[in-house]
């Protein structure tokens, strides 16, 4: 990549309607007096004949920057023309925010006007990039130059060529301006047509002339499109959430030194983000009661998203888990471990939050003068009070709110799921979220939002790392193809991250609940391998809880939500020892490292799931069976392109969760999925080549 500075006169000005170079005869005003022509009308300078649209990649026409992590490359892409058949040059060009010159590199011509060319981001924050053209006059030249025949044409075109040549030898700078000198007058005194012919195209010289090439009427485009640049873990990430208070013993209420007792398991199973529920005082007045009931029990701890009570608010801890030193142990240790600790951030309060009483204009009120609970009909959360986002107040209420995220930070804190953030004002979020990032550039917000699907886009645009998805009530084959094609390939992936989770403290899907193991196994492969980030809400996943509360109910029976529960890590039955397989799978296979790179491929079994993820060489192949119920077997219609493998070679697929390994050869090749055993298969391909010593082996 090379950095080069632009002539001032191009910089000075970068829209294509503004920019403007030194006029060596400009109108007079008597030349214009009487004129029918309207001046004004005019474009500030006519001689810009280069033409830019379709610049892609460009979220709602620029109005929200696309998404990558550091390492990863932007290709941008542009139609690029002119009138005629002069040739153009393109150039693609970038920066770091910090930074105040630009990065050119050449775009290359492809089919139909379309111009690429691509640039990696190697810090955090933002890069800026935009697109310039101009009509070259040399390159048009030397072009035409290679079609000429006719000797007069081929001696009048070399005597241009010599005006074009101390052109640019005029533009050059230190060493470049004598060599381009002399190349003029050699051109100038052959001879021959084969002498004339081989001077006009030295390979070596006209690359020099291309150094320097006359951009008095390029043309810029005068959007600069902004890529906002994460760190890795935004990408890839597994996230593992559990309930602190029920990480006790014996019914104790747990803390957080319970939590870091728990830690080894957690990195065991090869997590490395912990979300803990929100770790506030739980409100008294109207607290909720086990499942749900409306009049708690003596002892009931209520939800602890009823956030706030006399000890504090969203800047307190219940003193039931800990003090801040206890806190700080917490995320001390799970780093240790090569964990993140992501906390809950949900803005609404208790009635007994302190906020209610010393800003009541936060709230809406309802004609008997009481504040107004949440409801989403016909639910209703009494113990619940939303904020109101028109509050005349409304500056104060958004500093506040800001303020809450900037104590956590200085704690440490850079990853926040946020909870139902779809029911608070966009503006707040794109503010917020900007706001953190300009001194936390690592910060990662997690939209818990299961609404809208352009809601759920929106609040990706405004700038949320990661969202939740539909993963959990996708089952079938046609039903996860289209989604994650979608989701894969679809205009979204330039800023919307899916982390896909199978369950949560709210969703006991119908197809966990009647499924049984090998419903669970099939959905934490598919969470895994189809999405980079991906999550469960355990040890509720692992031991496989599957009672609802009630028939045609998605919550759970005795939810942690609304009281402490006891969970027997050591059964015999649990999945722990799968989940830690398939993160071992995820960490050494570069290809589920990123929602690109997916690609589904057919069979002849409806129930029989097959796609591949690839990332340079590296190719993963997983089959699942979507039935729960019933072994299904069938015949896999391989892409071989894509697998980049040959039609007659054999290659060997390891199977990364049993350690098995198998010898495939084409595409069609037999599988046979039972719920009862193995559901699912993840395979890494490892191709068939022949050394120098003229043996096989495998890659």
């Amino acid at each position: 990549m090379t950095k080069r500075n632009a002539p001032a006169r191009t910089l000075a000005k970068q829209g294509a309607d503004t920019i403007r170079a030194s006029e060596t005869n400009p109108p007079v005003a008597s030349e214009l007096a009487g004129s029918a022509l309207d001046i004004r009308a005019m474009p500030a300078e006519g001689r810009v004949r280069a033409v830019i649209e379709n610049i892609a990649p460009a979220v709602d026409d620029g109005r929200f920057p696309i998404k990558r992590t550091v390492g990863e490359e932007v290709v941008v892409e542009a139609d690029c023309f002119t009138d005629g058949h002069d040739a153009l040059i393109c150039l693609l060009r970038w920066r770091h925010e910090s930074e105040s010159d630009w990065h050119e590199t050449p775009m290359r011509s492809l089919p139909n006007d379309r111009w690429q060319a691509s640039f990696r981001v190697e810090s955090m924050g933002r890069y800026r990039y935009t697109v310039v053209a101009w009509v070259d006059a040399f390159l048009s030249w030397q072009r035409d130059f290679r079609r000429r025949v006719e000797e007069a044409d081929i001696r009048i075109a070399a005597l241009a060529g010599v005006e074009l040549i101390e052109q640019a030898a005029a533009r050059a700078t230190g060493d470049d301006r004598a060599p381009l000198a002399a190349w003029a007058a050699r051109l100038q005194r052959e001879q021959s047509m084969a002498a004339i012919q081989a001077c006009a195209l030295d390979a070596e010289a006209t690359m020099l002339a291309l150094r320097h090439p006359d951009r008095q009427w390029q043309c810029v485009w005068p959007d600069e499109y902004v890529v906002w640049v994460d760190r890795e873990l935004a990408r890839f990430s597994a996230w593992y959430e559990l309930f602190p208070r029920s990480a006790g013993d014996n019914g104790n209420h747990g803390t957080f030194d319970d939590v870091i007792e728990r830690l080894p398991y957690i990195a065991g199973m090869g997590f490395d983000v912990l979300y803990l529920p929100p770790i506030h005082p739980v409100g008294r007045v109207r607290r909720k009661g086990r499942n749900n009931q409306l009049v708690a029990a003596p002892g009931d701890v209520g939800s602890p998203w009823a956030i706030g009570a006399e000890e504090g608010g969203h800047k307190a801890i219940h003193p039931q888990l800990g003090d801040l030193e206890a806190f700080r142990r917490l995320v001390a240790a799970a780093r240790s471990h090569g964990i993140e600790i992501a906390l809950d951030i949900a803005y609404q309060c208790a009635p007994d939050h302190p906020y209610v009483a010393e800003h009541p204009a936060w709230y809406r009120h309802r004609p008997d003068g009481s504040v107004q609970y949440a409801e989403n009909p016909p639910k209703k959360y009494q113990d619940i009070y939303p904020f109101n986002f028109e509050t005349d107040d409304w500056r104060n209420l958004w500093l506040e709110l800001r303020d809450v995220l900037e104590y956590w930070l200085r704690e440490g804190i850079r990853i926040f799921r946020v909870d139902n953030p779809h029911t608070k004002a966009f503006p707040f979020w794109e503010w917020a979220i900007d706001d953190v990032r300009r001194n936390y550039p690592d910060a990662i917000f997690l939209a818990e939002a299961f609404t809208r699907p352009k809601v759920m886009h929106r609040l990706a645009k405004l700038g949320f790392t990661q969202s939740y998805t539909y993963f959990a009530w996708r089952n079938t084959k046609q039903e996860l193809t289209e989604y994650f094609t979608e989701l894969a390939l679809g205009p979204g992936r330039e800023y919307f991250r899916p982390n896909v989770w199978p369950n949560t403290p709210d969703i006991l899907t119908e197809h966990l609940q009647f499924g049984g193991r090998g419903a669970f196994i099939a959905r934490i492969v598919l969470a895994a391998t189809l999405a980079a980030s991906y999550g469960i809400y355990g040890p509720a996943f692992e031991l496989m809880e599957a009672t609802p509360r009630e028939p045609g109910s998605e919550e759970y029976l005795d939810s942690e939500k609304y009281q402490l529960r006891q969970w027997d890590l050591s059964r015999d039955d649990s999945l722990a020892e799968l989940i830690a397989r398939l993160n071992q799978a995820r960490r050494a296979n570069p290809a589920l490292q990123s929602d690109r790179g997916l690609h589904f491929h057919p069979t002849d079994n409806d129930s029989l799931l097959c796609y591949s993820k690839t990332s340079a060489d590296n190719v993963v192949l997983v089959l699942v069976n979507v039935d729960p119920y019933h072994a299904q077997s069938g015949w896999t219609e391989l892409d071989l392109e894509v697998l980049g493998v040959e039609p007659e070679r054999p290659f060997q697929m390891h199977e990364l969760l049993s350690g098995a390994r198998y010898l495939w050869q084409g595409s069609r090749n037999f599988v046979r999925l039972d719920p009862a055993g193995a559901p699912a298969h993840v395979f890494r391909l490892r191709r068939k080549v022949r050394s120098e010593r003229d043996f096989d082996y495998f890659l």
